[in-house]
C-alpha cells in the first residue's frame, strides 16, 4: 500500500508551494498534482501558514507582513488612479457636449 519513505522538503519549497496555491487561484489538490506533492501535505503546509499568519509568529510572519504593506500601497496607487480616470472622463464627456452642440447648431 503505502510506502515507509517518507519525503523531506525544505522550508524554502513549502514557502513556494503555499505562495502558488495562495497566487495562482488553483486548488490545494491540483497545485499539489503539478508539483507532486501529497495533496493532504500541501493542505497541512497551507492551514499551518495560515494559522501562523493569523497569529503573527512563524517564518512567514515578516514576509505576510511585507505583503499586506505592498497591498495596501497598491490599492493606494489604484484608488488614485482611478480618481485621476474619472475626472479625465468628466472633462471629456463635457467637452464632447460642447462640440456635438457646435455641430448641431450648423446642420439645421
Amino acid at each position: 500500500m503505502g510506502s515507509n519513505y517518507t519525503k523531506r522538503y525544505s522550508e524554502e519549497y513549502k514557502r513556494d508551494a503555499i505562495e502558488l496555491v495562495r497566487s495562482s487561484g488553483r486548488t490545494v489538490t491540483e497545485v499539489a498534482r503539478e508539483l507532486g506533492v501529497n495533496s493532504e501535505s500541501l493542505r497541512g503546509w497551507v492551514k499551518k501558514a495560515r494559522a501562523a499568519q493569523d497569529t503573527g509568529s512563524g517564518p512567514g510572519s515578516v514576509r505576510a507582513g511585507r505583503a499586506a504593506d505592498d497591498r495596501d500601497e497598491e490599492l493606494k496607487r489604484l484608488r488614485k488612479l482611478t480618481a485621476e480616470q474619472a475626472k479625465t472622463i468628466e472633462i471629456l464627456k463635457k467637452a464632447t457636449a460642447s462640440s456635438m452642440g457646435r455641430c448641431n447648431t450648423g446642420l439645421l
